[in-house]
């Protein structure tokens, strides 16, 4: 389907000239833009931004409240029309011509078109979905595949750990595009200055939300399961219970320890990875390890 119309969600803060060099690089790299919409989720208080245009590229503003990251993405969605669904952000920059097409082929190639895709950041390349694709099938069956509790980080650790329990669970789906460069010009990288829009998020606020999530990742990669099988994905998932977390070193690593180290519904690599992640992400918090990227 050359023209699947795709729609990235976009929320930016105080970056005008960033994320219009954003629009423009997806304008200047895309095959068929007139197959493109962007939806921007713009702060009220942040006047500049609310100019944020490109002309040749359909982009759709949403004027709102500061918010958490989860709700930006998920304010964008519930705007956005595409059967295929991107989550950019003003600190990446489309480097690949024709990235439309070749996101589009690979939709096609997936005749149920669940599948969680990712392009290459440079940076964390294959080993994350930085910037999430999704169908909007895949979107419906995981009913909130944005959750709102997110407020700056790990919405792509998210998608990517509910389809590494897809794959436990026999399906790989999981679709690494390494010729597709979205660059991700993150201040960690060089690439960017430390702004004010990185110096607002909290370096650990989100650890205790991915960790209260496991249920939840485990309940959604069981929706899709059954929607792979030829099933129906469950009337709603928004009411299933946050798992709670600890609250001092030794018990969150116990935790950690218990809920993902030792589960067996995820791949054996990538528990431990996770678990090597988010134990020395604890201890970095608690002061006992110097901050890694």
């Amino acid at each position: 389907m050359k023209n699947a119309l795709i729609s990235l969600l976009l929320p930016s803060r105080g970056r005008l000239q960033r994320a219009n060099a954003f629009l423009q690089s997806v304008l200047e790299n895309s095959e068929y833009p007139e197959y493109l919409e962007v939806i921007a989720y713009l702060d009220n208080d942040d006047l500049t931004s609310h100019s944020l245009k490109c002309p040749g590229l359909a982009v759709k503003r949403i004027i709102g409240p500061r918010a958490t990251m989860g709700a930006y993405n998920t304010a964008c969605y519930e705007m956005a029309r595409g059967d295929i669904i991107i989550l950019a952000n003003d600190d990446m920059l489309i480097r690949t011509h024709g990235w439309d097409s070749i996101i589009r082929q690979l939709h096609d190639s997936i005749p149920d078109h669940i599948y969680l895709a990712y392009g290459n950041d440079l940076f964390k390349k294959g080993n994350l979905c930085t910037f999430p694709i999704l169908s909007r099938k895949t979107c419906e069956a995981l009913k909130d595949p944005y959750p709102i509790t997110y407020k700056g980080a790990f919405i792509d650790y998210h998608l990517m750990d509910i389809f590494k329990r897809l794959e436990e669970l026999g399906f790989k789906r999981i679709r690494y595009l390494p010729e597709v460069i979205f660059e991700h010009m993150h201040y960690r990288t060089g690439k960017a200055p430390l702004d004010d829009t990185y110096r607002q998020r909290r370096r650990f606020a989100d650890d205790g939300d991915f960790l209260s999530l496991i249920s939840a990742r485990a309940h959604a990669a069981r929706a899709l399961y059954k929607v792979l099988q030829g099933g129906k994905a469950p009337a709603t998932m928004s009411n299933l219970a946050q798992n709670s977390v600890p609250h001092g070193i030794v018990q969150t690593v116990s935790y950690i320890t218990r809920f993902i180290l030792l589960d067996k519904g995820l791949p054996l690599r990538w528990r431990l990875s996770l678990w090597i992640w988010f134990a020395g992400r604890q201890l970095a918090a608690h002061g006992l390890l110097k901050p890694f990227i």
